[in-house]
């Protein structure tokens, strides 16, 4: 059984603008709340390093690996998969164009595997909590980029 965590907005910026924020690695500090620090190769297959506040105050290292890329309009990661496939994750994010200046930006967090409801159970708070800071900063971000 997986455990999912599902985000969608509306945001008053255009799809562009809303690219800028979610791939300007450096700036994340400035308005991210859970990914406090990321560096990123992005393209399939590279890495994107995340300084994460999963339980703050503690931050902690979050390797993940570039799945597919679109650009402009999204990329996903996963994580190493466990051995045997206990656990997986991906982590899908997508902007669609709504006209008039505004965008939808998808997020799709996934973990599977036979731990996935161990894990799941255990963070889901804290990974909730970190998923709506970072969807609702990337928001405030892109518009304040589209004023």
């Amino acid at each position: 059984m997986a455990f999912v965590i599902d985000h969608t907005r509306e945001i008053a910026a255009p799809p562009a603008l809303v690219w800028q924020a979610l791939t300007d690695f450096d700036a994340y500090p400035q308005w991210n709340p859970f990914a406090v620090a990321a560096t990123c190769d992005l393209r399939p297959g590279g890495a994107i390093t995340m300084r994460v506040a999963l339980r703050p105050p503690k931050l902690m290292t979050q390797r993940e690996f570039i799945v597919a890329v679109d650009e402009g309009r999204g990329f996903s990661y996963a994580m190493k998969p466990a051995p045997g496939g206990l656990l997986r994750s991906i982590r899908e994010q997508s902007i669609v164009d709504l006209g008039d200046g505004r965008s939808r930006y998808v997020s799709h967090f996934q973990l599977d595997g036979p731990l996935s409801p161990v894990v799941g159970a255990v963070l889901a708070g804290n990974l909730r909590r970190g998923f709506t800071g970072n969807v609702d900063g990337l928001v405030r971000r892109a518009e304040e980029l589209a004023r």
